[in-house]
């Protein structure tokens, strides 16, 4: 007469298919579910920190706290010369300021004239450039990487972060961020 299998060789033969089940389906959920591209950054609703920066390129004014406190909503944009998105997101930029927004930059770890030479090439939709070379203010605003852009009220306070480049279906949302900033 044969013994029957002890129960703890069953649950051994049968532990390793369930945890591969359970991996698998928290895969398949985590590429089913949407992604949440809302950035709940920390310096929303507070203001730009305390900074004056150089002209990051001849010709253009630097950039100060003081500059966004003007009574009215601007874009401040972190880029850099060497960014391949922030070339990219040229187009969207360029056809902002043509639609009235004031925009202002931050380049990050950029010398003049390779600065000088991205605005020829790209086109230069920025009303003041300030240059960052220890990355000080783009920390200081919360900004991770380049390109992001924030919206600033009239009073200098961070309303909106946009992380990554401006894409064409992302003008709408960055419209409505200024309008929302500016009543």
């Amino acid at each position: 007469m044969s013994e029957p299998e002890p129960k703890r060789s069953r649950i051994a033969i049968w532990l390793p298919l369930a945890l591969f089940g359970a991996f698998f389906a928290l895969v398949i959920w985590g590429l089913v579910r949407p992604a949440d591209r809302e950035v709940a950054s920390a310096f929303i609703g507070k203001p730009l920190p305390q900074f004056a920066l150089d002209a990051a390129t001849d010709g253009q004014p630097g950039l100060s706290t003081a500059d966004f406190k003007v009574g009215k909503p601007k874009l401040l944009n972190v880029f850099a010369s060497w960014c391949v998105p922030c070339a990219i997101e040229s187009p969207q930029l360029d056809a902002l300021a043509k639609q009235g927004v004031e925009i202002d930059g931050v380049a990050i770890r950029d010398r003049k004239e390779d600065v000088a030479r991205f605005l020829a090439t790209n086109g230069n939709p920025f009303q003041r450039i300030g240059k960052d070379d220890l990355s000080e203010v783009q920390l200081g605003i919360g900004s991770s990487g380049v390109p992001e852009t924030f919206v600033i009220d009239g009073k200098g306070v961070i309303r909106y972060q946009h992380l990554g480049e401006i894409r064409p279906e992302d003008m709408d949302l960055i419209l409505r961020k200024l309008q929302e900033a500016g009543q």
